[in-house]
């Protein structure tokens, strides 16, 4: 199988190139955003435990998170791998997803894909999304800014963590579309 943990700011890309890498490689992406607003969306057990800490201005606990992964992961069968989006974000949960590839799957992270972008472009990426979207996560700069820095305080220790296994790269976030998908895909190929 192959497993990438795909890492990125928001406003890098990671959602657009997610597809061209699920369409190359027979994948299933797994975007915690997406886990998250179908579970609360649906009203089920964990989505009610995820709204329960956000109505009180908590962060979802990890092991939520982790659950409805692992739900996920049981859902969708019958690819060559995952991408995982947005998940691991603390060590915590990188220490989950490879147990849960290891008991579930019989796997490993195969590689750790890292989109870098200098946080100019991002902050100018999130307000041009915004204008389109009407997101109002994308419509505010201090907001913008407060996700990236956030972002990377979290995501410092899980880039370790899997540099320590030899399983990171990072690529160039900025530049023709194409082209930053030939890089990724390189880079898969590397493991595959």
């Amino acid at each position: 199988m192959i497993n990438i943990v795909l890492f990125g700011p928001p406003g890098s890309g990671k959602g657009t190139q997610a597809k061209f890498l699920e369409e190359k490689f027979n994948l299933k992406q797994l975007s915690t955003g997406d886990m998250f607003r179908y579970n609360m969306k649906n009203d089920t057990e964990l989505g009610q435990l995820a709204k329960s800490y956000i109505n009180k201005g908590l962060l979802v606990p990890d092991e939520v998170t982790t659950d409805m992964l692992r739900q996920e992961l049981k859902l969708h069968t019958g690819f060559a791998g995952y991408i995982f989006d947005g998940y691991p974000r603390t060590i915590s949960q990188a220490e989950s997803l490879d147990q849960i590839l290891k008991e579930d799957l019989n796997d490993e992270v195969s590689v750790t894909l890292s989109l870098k972008v200098e946080d100019e472009i991002l902050v100018q990426r999130l307000l041009e999304r915004g204008k389109e979207s009407g997101r109002a996560d994308d419509a505010n700069e201090a907001v913008i800014r407060d996700r990236i820095t956030e972002y990377y305080t979290k995501t410092d220790e899980v880039a370790e963590h899997y540099k320590a296994q030899n399983k990171y790269a990072e690529i160039n976030g900025v530049g023709e579309i194409s082209e930053i998908t030939s890089k990724l895909i390189q880079e898969v190929e590397k493991v595959i």
